[in-house]
């Protein structure tokens, strides 16, 4: 399967959402999306995976080394709307602790506290 990335500014936010399957074949281009846009100083993200099938660790390190390079820059990244199967993955990885997790979009771009699950 492929990854499709879509994004949409929201304010000052940039939402990007993730479809399809995140793994060591898709995660660079979905890397290169988002160093696109650090580069031009969009550091407020909110990664829509509502339609992320799957996710790997190789997908876990974008997400990991985004909110390294957003917090370095001031910024943020948030998760929202997460599928059971990769919320899964962020649990048992441990990062749901790390990279804050919405239940919904809007509530990671309104910055509401975490709530996913």
């Amino acid at each position: 399967m492929s990854l499709t990335v879509h994004t949409e500014e929201r304010a000052d936010v940039v939402v990007v959402s993730v479809a399809g399957e995140l793994d060591m074949a898709t995660a660079p281009q979905l890397q290169d999306q988002i160093t696109d846009l650090l580069e031009k100083g969009r550091t407020k993200l909110v990664f829509d995976l509502s339609d992320l099938t799957f996710c790997d660790s190789t997908g876990l390190s974008v997400f990991v080394r985004t909110r390294n390079s957003a917090d370095e820059a001031g910024g943020l990244v948030r998760l929202a709307a997460p599928r059971r199967g990769v919320l899964r993955i962020l649990e048992v990885s441990g990062l749901v602790e790390v990279l804050q997790t919405h239940a919904t979009v809007e509530e990671a771009v309104a910055g509401a506290p975490p709530s996913a699950g």
